[in-house]
């Protein structure tokens, strides 16, 4: 991710999205900030354990729900082990951008 930018573009209709999960929250929740190691990151709480890939699996779907895409549109790249991810948005348009941003950074003032 661009350092204060939006997310990178991995190729035509690709987005690289830096991600910070929180496992083991009272309720699921996408959105907020984290500057982390890969750069301005989307903050996804989610209530499985960090355990097993559990925690990584629900915020693999709860950043394509968030997002309006399937599932299988949202692969992880990097970070299996960490709470540091970086998950790989196929299918992207301008619209899934915005809406990226908007749920990391807030709305457009």
């Amino acid at each position: 991710m661009d350092a204060g930018r939006g997310p990178a573009r991995s190729g035509a209709g690709a987005l690289t999205v830096a991600v910070r999960v929180r496992p083991g929250a009272s309720r699921a929740r996408v959105g907020g900030r984290f500057d982390g190691p890969h750069g301005p990151a989307l903050v996804i709480a989610v209530h499985p354990p960090a355990a097993d890939g559990r925690a990584t699996e629900a915020a693999r779907r709860a950043l394509a729900e968030a997002l309006g895409l399937r599932p299988a549109a949202v692969t992880l790249r990097t970070g299996a082990a960490s709470r540091d991810k970086l998950f790989l948005v196929d299918g992207a348009d301008s619209e899934v951008g915005a809406r990226l941003c908007q749920l990391r950074d807030g709305p457009v003032r």
